[in-house]
């Protein structure tokens, strides 16, 4: 095996333009983790944030990274390689992950990689019935969605709130989705129905027959109506879209309903959420094998489908980065490596 790879690193923060297509040192597995041929790697809204150097965030909380640093947290692939104190894994199994996040968030996780080591407790069999690149869409999208409304699943301290996140009861509720057609959202709507709830879809128009097919009972095209002044009593809003106008679903929330924000940082309407007696709540996503694990039951079943938009090769990096820079994406974008 070469103790080289093809990797995408960056070098400097900046725009797509910053992503550079080159070799790079192929990773030994440490202790407790598992060598992994990769095969695709999902692009995250992380991904874009660390290349951009995390300059919407707080002075203190930016990054001071030793570049080059190689992004990319979802890979799926085969194991090349285990270390010898790994159980559990054999070479050759087939395998997807989000690879050490949120611990590498501002040094990169390695997935843009021929190769990437992968802590054995972050790694899951792939769903059998999925290509390498739907299981690479899956893992921080369906994480996020799991966390937030069937289980946290850990209990490190939560950087956004000083409560721990508690999925409410979802059987027979009222769910609103904004965002729906994005990787969290459209995840989410497939969950959320899953668990017995009644599903309003919020996303452009072009997401609608998708969404109608994932299991939305309503959908609500954004650019025509504005979602809140059309409904009411709604038991949770989970907005996977973020920006300054998060607090209007406050108004359509029922007295002990929820409102679960995807990316809390720009919202500050806390004292009126508390007035309304709705709880808002968020949290950090992080890796968990075994939750993917439970997760891969649904999507080899058919009960959840990853949707991915668009694939470029590893080398395309910049162009997928400027493409997923743009939004309005139909599920996920997926870098794949021969």
């Amino acid at each position: 095996m070469s103790e080289t790879m093809k990797a995408v690193r960056l070098h400097m923060f900046g725009g797509p333009d910053v992503l550079c297509y080159e070799n790079a040192p192929r990773p030994q597995p440490a202790a407790g983790e598992v060598l992994v041929r990769v095969h695709a790697a999902g692009i995250n809204p992380p991904d874009l944030y660390l290349r951009d150097g995390y300059r919407a965030l707080p002075p203190e909380w930016q990054p001071s990274p030793m570049f080059p640093l190689i992004p990319g947290t979802d890979i799926s692939g085969v194991v090349a390689a285990i270390h010898e104190d790994v159980t559990g894994f054999d070479v050759g199994d087939e395998v997807y992950a989000m690879v050490r996040f949120p611990d590498d968030l501002f040094t990169g996780s390695g997935g843009y990689a021929d190769y990437v080591a992968v802590p054995a407790n972050q790694l899951a069999l792939k769903p059998r019935s999925l290509s390498h690149v739907q299981a690479a869409a899956a893992p921080m999208s369906l994480l996020t969605a799991w966390q937030f409304l069937v289980e946290t699943g850990h209990e490190a301290p939560n950087p956004f709130q000083s409560f721990p996140h508690v999925p409410i009861a979802l059987k027979g509720k009222t769910v609103l989705v904004n965002g729906a057609g994005g990787g969290v959202g459209h995840l989410a709507v497939q969950i959320a129905r899953w668990r017995g709830a009644r599903v309003i879809a919020v996303a452009s128009g072009r997401h609608e027959s998708l969404l109608r097919e994932l299991g939305a009972e309503t959908f609500i095209d954004y650019k025509k109506v504005a979602a809140e002044k059309h409904i009411k009593d709604i038991d949770l809003v989970i907005d996977t879209v973020g920006g300054p106008d998060m607090a209007r679903f406050l108004t359509v929330i029922r007295p002990g309903g929820a409102l679960y924000l995807v990316n809390p940082l720009a919202f500050t309407a806390y004292d009126e959420a508390a007035r309304r007696g709705v709880t808002v709540s968020s949290i950090q996503v992080r890796s968990s094998g075994e939750q993917l694990k439970q997760a891969g039951v649904l999507l080899e079943n058919g009960t959840l489908r990853v949707v991915v938009e668009n694939t470029w090769p590893l080398s395309a990096a910049a162009q997928a980065h400027e493409r997923a820079s743009r939004g309005s994406i139909q599920g996920k974008i997926v870098l794949t490596i021969e």
